[in-house]
């Protein structure tokens, strides 16, 4: 184990401390490791463009954990009644996850384009008046990214809860049948709350990928229209590798880490708490 955790120490932790670093650096288009303390803190929240990124991660964000998440345990509470076909819904469930977000995003291009996808086929069929052009409106492309996340997404939250729940004693269930509790009781009632280490699990990960989402929006909006689209991911990677400011493109990656932390350790500690008190 001695080796795994070496090189993993230094190329995982080793690099954030390095990233750390560039963030108080002089750095621009190459590496200057002069101090400047805060000064490319202040740059960064000194830019429109940053501030257009937050909000939209706090738009896109929430919005992709929780349908995710519910759509999701839905589908797993389907398949988990034993249902006829359920190893071809099972797969068709998980296929979206086995594709790439670069594949996802160019798809979900096409089907929302007014040009082609959806609102062309709709006006072929006859209903001229449909029009759905979310993915060119500034106001509403952020949640065609929400759509095409949760899309790929649901099916891998699917096989999380349904790993769960088959992981529930049958003991627990029959008991409460026998009590006459219903089947929605029994589930929102009894078996959720067992498997709750489940959903810290979906919620971490969910959270990770919403925070570093980069292919879907170069794939889907390419951060546009405008700039409209934009995530602090791609922000930082247009900081820097396209405008040059590597400290600056630093201190947003920190900023990431930091908003990370300040959302999952406090639920990671009360869900850890939680467990401790049942024990």
């Amino acid at each position: 184990m001695a080796p795994t955790f070496a090189i993993s120490l230094f190329f995982v932790y080793g690099y954030i401390l390095w990233t750390a670093y560039f963030s108080v650096s002089a750095s621009r288009m190459m590496p200057n490791y002069t101090f400047v303390g805060l000064e490319n803190y202040i740059r960064l929240w000194s830019t429109p463009r940053w501030f257009v990124a937050v909000e939209n991660i706090f738009i896109f964000g929430p919005l992709f954990v929780l349908f995710s998440t519910v759509i999701g345990l839905l589908l797993a509470i389907l398949l988990d009644q034993r249902i006829r076909a359920e190893g071809v819904l099972r797969t068709v469930y998980l296929y979206p996850m086995a594709i790439s977000f670069i594949v996802t995003g160019t798809a979900w291009k096409w089907i929302l384009d007014p040009g082609l996808g959806i609102p062309k086929l709709m006006h072929d069929l006859g209903w001229t008046s449909f029009r759905f052009d979310w993915i060119v409106q500034p106001d509403y492309a952020i949640y065609c990214l929400v759509v095409a996340a949760v899309w790929q997404s649901s099916g891998f939250v699917m096989a999380t809860f349904l790993a769960a729940l088959r992981g529930v004693n049958d003991e627990v269930i029959n008991a409460a049948r026998l009590d006459g509790a219903s089947l929605m009781t029994i589930y929102f009632k009894i078996i959720i709350p067992i498997v709750r280490p489940a959903f810290i699990t979906v919620i971490v990960l969910l959270t990770h990928l919403a925070i570093k989402s980069f292919d879907l929006v170069i794939a889907l909006t390419n951060g546009g229209p405008g700039y409209s689209t934009e995530l602090p991911s791609t922000f930082m990677y247009s900081s820097t590798f396209s405008r040059n400011q590597i400290g600056v493109g630093a201190a947003s990656a920190i900023m990431m880490l930091a908003t990370m932390a300040a959302i999952m350790v406090p639920y990671l500690y009360s869900e850890l708490r939680g467990d401790k008190r049942d024990a």
